[in-house]
């Protein structure tokens, strides 16, 4: 699938949201999108997906079978949870046993199997965003178009995503992503591509840069300031944490470490070491320990530990792939750029097959939204 010249603006005499862009991806590959809030990302995804169509140019060999998981799912709609993934079944084109057969089997994979009778409007976010997911994914998507789909989820869910990913690669689809939580570190052998000032361009590989995962603790009242402080210094901020008890401090490994305590990527962890003991690389480190905590500074590729004494952050230092979110505690935030019903191809659900998109007017594709 490839975007040949594409332009898009949502009012006839409006700003141009993205300018020229001229993209490819093909069958099992992933395509991750970076860029501030506001910068585009939400439209290139809905352009690829066939939710809108661009203003000048077009958008070539898109997958028939497209699943769409856009940011925030409509949840204000009459439905159970069982009815709505059943209706969107038929209308991918499932016939009923069919269906039926698919949304058993989402229902249980996502954790909905409590919610089957519950109606949409009475769901959490995060319980909405997995029937977002779970109505993509009832017909094997050729294209699966996820809009941070991490956003609202629970850890047993967000762990799922990447091997829901990893499925539709290895069956020969595309998937195209984007995400400012830092979860798509878990996507190996992604393309990244940078959506600024209305233009795409693809980021070079880094060529197996090293890079240091440090953990360290705040105090839980200063916790937004000091993520904020973090991405303002350029690093990404993996995931966040509250601890109810300090663990144990941890120690260097010495450099001598046997081959027992050997891991695949040629870094030595310490046997017996306490659960957020840090793997060394290199065979050396030193050790700088504030007040009231510990810390173990590892050599690059590896990752040192600072005792928590409230919530602690994980952090990828500068080396690491820019953040999609300027500062801010929690990086939440909405890439939608487009005004409430313009520039909309449609309702929600699947609309009519079609190979591509161009600015004049014309068949869309199927779409799992």
């Amino acid at each position: 699938m490839r975007l040949d010249g594409a332009w898009f603006r949502y009012h006839r005499h409006g700003p141009w949201v993205l300018r020229q862009v001229d993209v490819a991806v093909g069958p099992g590959e992933v395509a991750v999108l970076l860029g501030r809030n506001g910068a585009g990302k939400s439209t290139l995804l809905q352009l690829t997906a066939g939710v809108l169509r661009p203003t000048r140019g077009r958008v070539a060999d898109r997958p028939p079978v497209v699943g769409w998981v856009p940011e925030r799912f409509p949840a204000d709609q009459p439905f159970t949870v069982g009815a709505y993934l059943t209706a969107m079944g038929r209308v991918a084109g499932l016939p009923g046993p069919a269906a039926d057969r698919a949304v058993r089997h989402w229902v249980e994979r996502l954790g909905l199997a409590r919610f089957h009778d519950v109606r949409l409007p009475r769901l959490s976010k995060g319980t909405a965003q997995k029937v977002g997911l779970a109505q993509a994914l009832l017909r094997p998507p050729g294209l699966l178009v996820l809009d941070e789909p991490w956003e609202g989820l629970d850890a047993a869910a967000r762990e799922s995503v990447p091997e829901i990913i990893g499925e539709v690669l290895a069956g020969g689809g595309t998937v195209l992503v984007s995400d400012h939580r830092g979860e798509t570190v878990r996507l190996p052998g992604a393309r990244h591509w940078s959506v600024t000032d209305g233009t795409v361009t693809e980021q070079a590989p880094s060529g197996g840069a090293a890079v240091a995962v440090v953990e360290l603790a705040v105090p839980a009242a200063g916790l937004a300031a000091a993520v904020a402080r973090l991405r303002s210094d350029g690093h990404q901020i993996l995931r966040v944490r509250d601890h109810a008890v300090p663990p144990p401090a941890t120690h260097p490994v010495p450099a001598s470490a046997g081959p027992s305590g050997a891991d695949r990527s040629g870094g030595v962890s310490a046997p017996g070491a306490p659960e957020n003991a840090s793997a060394t690389s290199g065979g050396a480190s030193a050790t700088d320990a504030p007040a009231g905590a510990s810390a173990t500074i590892a050599p690059s590729g590896a990752s040192a530990t600072i005792a928590p004494s409230g919530a602690s952050a994980t952090i990828a230092p500068s080396g690491a792939s820019a953040p999609d979110t300027p500062g801010g505690a929690s990086g939440a935030g909405s890439d939608d750029d487009s005004p409430d019903g313009e520039a909309r191809s449609g309702p929600l659900g699947h609309v009519g097959a079609g190979a591509g998109d161009s600015g004049r007017p014309g068949p869309a594709p199927e779409v799992a939204r």
